[in-house]
């Protein structure tokens, strides 16, 4: 008999097991409800992230939307229930892994149908308002670097003008006699004053185009001060992505005027046709010895026209090989487009957005451990010995419905008679007093 009864580990056991059943029933009164809000909440927010998707504000888009909403959450409550009760309940590895799986499984498919438009909802706006931020700071970079193409392009204006100005000293020179040894405007003057007058033809044409640069470029300036305003105002992001579009036109027409501006393929051309296009005078010295000295000068001066046209066009092509501006172009995107492009900069509205999808897992978890705590605790027991006196009590009442149903269930049988006898008969008691 001393085996019969309970050990003490083993009484403790039961007692812990009926204590986290008595604490699941109490959380099973209200767990259902609590999914059922959840299921709701993310529902209300899928329907936020689909409007922003949907085109129409019509009737039909409205039932769409909320047809969608509604799915979503009666999906995830059913899911979700479903796990609650037979994840805990099964007891083989085999079972216990492919619940798991199918879970997984079907919290990828939460995710895509659900959270991706939740996180939408929450930060569809402000991912929008990122997607402008970065584009504003696109167009920044290559308006500057158009600005610098041209800034440099305009630089090349001193080189032109060093040029300009040592063919001028040399036609001074010239003048004087100190070049060929004939002084006077001669055929040498000539030479040198046709480059520098091309020259300084050039440089006015460079100088010029310096306005017109700072002009676009401040331009350009106030256009992205507009767009940074949109960015960050108030009011709805629909309506500022349709002005930051039209003034991201703008802004694109003024870089390529800006990219227009550089005269630094005009300079390699002009350097190019400096040594190529010269147009020699006749010689005018009046001897034979004159002329040849005229000659002899004017070889010298092409030589170093082509020197220098060589620099210049050197300079010019350091400026062309400069990197162009990236071509830049404004797209629109809408909020669940915007909220996946720049996932990284939401991440806390994307872990509210999945949390609220996935929150029933963890209760998930925490059932299959308490039910296999409450099991491990009635292992070693049997059904007899963890019952309770109310379990106790309902089953002895139990017990004695059933034996009287079966009492009334058996056939009244009669009484039995006994069987006649002789001195039994009717007279005979009447015979023997006679006889006696």
């Amino acid at each position: 008999m001393a085996d019969e009864k309970l050990t003490q580990a083993e009484a403790q056991g039961v007692r812990y097991a009926t204590e986290l059943e008595g604490h699941l029933r109490w959380l099973d009164s209200f767990s259902a409800a609590a999914l059922g809000v959840l299921a709701v909440a993310s529902g209300i927010y899928t329907y936020l992230g689909v409007t922003s998707l949907l085109d129409n504000n019509g009737a039909l888009s409205f039932v769409a939307a909320v047809s969608y909403s509604i799915a979503v959450s009666v999906g995830i409550f059913v899911f979700w229930s479903y796990l609650m009760r037979l994840l805990p309940a099964v007891r083989t590895v085999g079972s216990r892994l492919g619940l798991f799986v199918s879970m997984l499984f079907g919290s990828a498919a939460i995710i895509a149908m659900s959270s991706w438009l939740n996180a939408a909802a929450l930060a569809g706006a402000a991912a929008v308002e990122q997607h402008l931020a970065q584009t504003v700071q696109d167009y920044q970079m290559s308006l500057e670097q158009a600005n610098e193409i041209a800034v440099s392009a305009q630089g090349l204006e001193r080189d032109v003008f060093r040029v300009r100005q040592s063919f001028e000293d040399l036609s001074e020179q010239e003048a004087t006699g100190e070049l060929s040894g004939l002084a006077g405007r001669g055929a040498v003057f000539r030479v040198l004053r046709q480059k520098s007058q091309e020259l300084s033809g050039l440089q006015a044409q460079i100088t010029s185009q310096q306005p017109l640069v700072s002009a676009a470029f401040a331009e350009g300036n106030q256009i992205l001060s507009r767009m940074r305003v949109l960015t960050v105002e108030p009011g709805p992001i629909e309506v500022r992505s349709v002005e930051f579009s039209e003034e991201a036109v703008r802004l694109s027409g003024v870089i390529t005027q800006l990219r227009q501006l550089s005269v630094a393929p005009l300079v390699s051309r002009a350097a190019e046709d400096l040594s190529a296009s010269v147009v020699l005078p006749e010689l005018d010295g009046r001897t034979e010895e004159n002329r040849a000295g005229q000659q002899s000068t004017i070889q010298s001066v092409l030589q170093v026209l082509g020197q220098r046209a060589e620099t210049l066009r050197r300079a010019a092509e350091s400026v062309i090989a400069m990197p162009a501006p990236n071509e830049i172009m404004y797209t629109p995107i809408s909020t669940a487009d915007a909220v996946i492009r720049y996932a990284g900069n939401f991440a806390p509205s994307w872990a509210g957005a999945i949390a609220i999808d996935l929150l029933p897992a963890v209760l998930v978890f925490i059932l299959a451990i308490t039910h296999a705590a409450i099991r491990s605790g009635k292992a070693r027991v049997g059904v007899e010995d963890t019952m309770t006196i109310a379990e106790l009590r309902a089953a002895l009442n139990a017990v004695t419905d059933m034996e009287d149903a079966l009492r009334r269930a058996q056939p009244v049988s009669s009484p039995e008679v006994p069987p006649e006898t002789d001195g039994d008969k009717p007279g005979q008691d009447q015979e023997k007093p006679q006889n006696a």
